[in-house]
């Protein structure tokens, strides 16, 4: 069955590195057409290089999705440079870990604006594409399973990524009778650059014997769950699924 991404656009934010990169070079490799969004723009620049070296097109754009008037110039520069937004990735996320008494406002804003004000405001600026061209789209936001079980010290995280999951119902809600199915993956226990140091603590090493199968999931294990929330055809009847993929962790 032909997935229907081949050709269509698709922006990837928090490209830079982790589970963005890997999904950003997924779609290339897919056909799809990729913008790539992050902070860091030197590494998304190397990214770039490495999809047109393997034949796929990629265009690299400086975006802090905290910025809500950033947000939609972006936007509107995928539209003018590539064309309007059939898939978005709405990936970029940040966490600190403290304890709930010890977040400051300051805190809060970090990690709320980049993981839920941003990503709403990029889906609505990729809805408002789609409606207007006509496009069964599809939106993507990468949630956590501390959406769906809080996680220690890491208290404005997990309300973030439980308040991303609900989003996600609204939309799929309101913007699909407009063709446009939002979903939401929630990744356990993921190795990427940003846990590989805590991985060789010993506290690390606990943890991971802690997990049910005492392993950590690799960002390619999220590969075909990936295209296939972002896929034409195959995903025509999964819209508002919150999708975990835990190796069995919020089971055990």
């Amino acid at each position: 069955m032909e997935s229907g991404i081949p050709g269509r656009i698709a922006l990837v934010t928090g490209a830079s590195a982790g589970l963005g990169r890997r999904f950003a070079g997924i779609l290339a490799q897919a056909g799809a057409r990729v913008a790539l969004a992050a902070r860091r723009t030197d590494r998304l620049a190397a990214l770039e290089q490495e999809i047109r070296a393997a034949g796929g097109e990629a265009i690299a754009l400086a975006l802090d999705v905290a910025d809500v008037g950033a947000v939609r110039a972006a936007a509107a520069e995928v539209e003018q440079r590539l064309g309007p937004i059939a898939i978005l990735v709405n990936n970029a996320g940040v966490s600190r870990q403290q304890r709930l008494e010890e977040v400051e406002e300051a805190d809060w804003d970090a990690v709320l604006d980049t993981n839920l004000k941003g990503a709403f405001f990029l889906a609505q600026a990729a809805a408002r594409q789609m409606i207007r061209h006509g496009i069964a789209g599809r939106i993507v936001n990468i949630g956590s399973i501390a959406g769906e079980r809080p996680l220690g010290r890491q208290g404005p995280y997990s309300i973030s990524k439980a308040a991303l999951a609900h989003m996600t119902h609204c939309m799929a809600r309101e913007w699909g009778r407009h063709g446009i199915n939002t979903n939401a993956i929630a990744p356990g226990y993921i190795v990427t650059e940003m846990a590989e140091d805590f991985l060789t603590t010993e506290a690390g090493h606990r943890m991971v014997q802690s997990l049910p199968r005492q392993r950590m999931g690799e960002p390619r294990d999220l590969d075909a769950l990936l295209l296939l929330l972002c896929s034409d055809g195959p995903a025509r009847f999964i819209n508002g699924s919150v999708m975990v993929a835990d190796d069995g962790l919020l089971s055990a």
